[in-house]
């Protein structure tokens, strides 16, 4: 039994049969109008060739990292770098036809498998960097550092491409505050404190991974904070964009979209997963909140008392 404060998503694709009947299964080529706002359910790489070219502003993929890992039942097992990297080139030859000319990419992966994706995506699309995002939790180890971080490699068709920075930028303490004139020079002044919102970096160490009393949680191994994904769809996407993600799991980059106002589409292969996803496509119609994004800006992690206190003050 879970206590009342454990909010965790975790129900069989029987169970969630009515969210489950939600999804697209594609059997035949389809318009962008077709898929669009839809969770398609089947195999990625073969749903890819039915779908439209030239649909998609901004790509989001959260692929098999190259380590073992058990996606309710589907196995995935550590491969020798040669095959991974052939199994990248593979889903990467797939999405290029899909994406407009000034289309952003985001691909999240390990530190293994940072090496082995970096190398392939230099190969189709223009870098423009790299983030490094700090995971605050995670397995020690007695003969190695523990892993708490990961990448996200920020890739674009050409050199025409989104990227609105002040939607992205970072709310934080000014500790020694600094005036010109008697003024506050670069931050604002509050009742809860004083604060700068300052351009963000490619080192991300502000996230929180989901956890079992947050609304987002889920039952998936390797889910993607809200948060996270919000910064990517805010950064290199506009309303009414299309987002995709041809391996969406339990939904994240979806979910965000459309709470962002952008339209989306997701592909996922397994059934538990996409019942999951439209769940939770179902609760961001009644509740659109992002934890750690408030008033239009991104907050440090552990401040939603001061979240708190600073909407109220600013909203009476």
């Amino acid at each position: 039994m879970k206590s009342e404060r454990n909010k965790t998503i975790d129900f069989t694709a029987s169970e969630g049969k009515q969210f489950l009947d939600k999804a697209l299964i594609l059997h035949s080529t389809a318009t962008a109008k077709d898929v669009e706002d839809k969770t398609i359910l089947g195999d990625s790489l073969k749903v890819m060739d039915n779908l439209p070219n030239n649909f998609v502003d901004l790509m989001i993929v959260d692929p098999y990292y190259n380590l073992y890992k058990d996606f309710d039942g589907n196995k995935f097992t550590e491969q020798k770098a040669k095959d991974y990297e052939s199994y990248t080139e593979n889903w990467i030859k797939k999405t290029l036809p899909l994406l407009k000319e000034n289309a952003s990419v985001y691909v999240c992966c390990d530190w293994k498998s940072s090496m082995i994706i970096g190398n392939v995506l230099s190969k189709y699309f223009v870098i423009q960097n790299r983030i490094t995002w700090e995971r605050e939790k995670g397995r020690g180890s007695k003969s190695n550092w523990k892993n708490s971080m990961e990448d996200i490699w920020f890739c674009t068709v050409s050199n025409d491409y989104t990227f609105n920075v002040d939607d992205v930028k970072i709310r934080k303490k000014v500790i020694a505050p600094y005036k010109e004139d008697g003024k506050p020079k670069d931050w604002k002044e509050t009742k809860n404190g004083n604060y700068r919102d300052t351009c963000p970096s490619n080192f991300w160490n502000d996230i929180s991974i989901p956890y079992w009393s947050m609304p987002e949680n889920t039952a998936h191994p390797t889910q993607k904070p809200e948060k996270l994904i919000a910064k990517l769809i805010l950064a290199s996407s506009n309303k009414n964009d299309m987002v995709f993600d041809p391996f969406v799991g339990s939904g994240t980059t979806s979910v965000v979209a459309k709470k962002l106002g952008r339209h989306y589409l997701g592909i996922e292969q397994n059934e538990t997963y996409v019942a999951w996803a439209e769940y939770r496509l179902s609760q961001a119609e009644l509740d659109t909140t992002i934890q750690g994004y408030t008033d239009g800006v991104f907050w440090e992690r552990n401040t939603l008392a001061e979240q708190k206190k600073y909407i109220k003050d600013n909203h009476n």
